[in-house]
């Protein structure tokens, strides 16, 4: 059981960052591909993006590529999510989540095993 704590988000005005965390609990840290999802009021989660165990591989949705990075410290049992450039659409409470596969289901939710309880991001215009 690996339980997952996400920490950072808040309010920001268009153009601004935050970063958000996401602290592991397992000593098998490095083992897990970890996960970004986000979730909008009346939409369905969806992928943010997602590292490898070992950090060398990541991918993103297209809609945050160029403004959004993710990058993990495997000695704190850590992931983050790195946001840039935010836009009020990037409004969502954040998921980060966990798997010991990096699968062809990596960029969706049935591709993770744990999960967060959500950061709340709000981005005014």
């Amino acid at each position: 059981q690996v339980q997952l704590v996400e920490s950072g988000g808040g309010l920001v005005q268009a153009g601004g960052s935050l970063r958000l965390s996401c602290a592991a609990s397992t000593r098998t840290f490095s083992t897990y591909a970890m996960g970004w999802f986000r979730q909008a009021p009346g939409k369905e989660r969806e992928f943010v993006g997602s590292i490898s165990g070992s950090g060398l591989r990541t991918s993103y949705a297209d809609s945050v590529k160029g403004r959004f990075t993710i990058s993990r410290d495997n000695a704190k049992n850590t992931a983050y999510l790195q946001m840039n450039t935010l836009k009020p659409e990037d409004t969502a409470v954040y998921y980060c989540a966990a798997t010991s596969r990096w699968s062809p289901n990596i960029a969706t939710t049935a591709g993770y095993d744990y999960w967060g309880q959500g950061t709340q991001v709000t981005v005014s215009s």
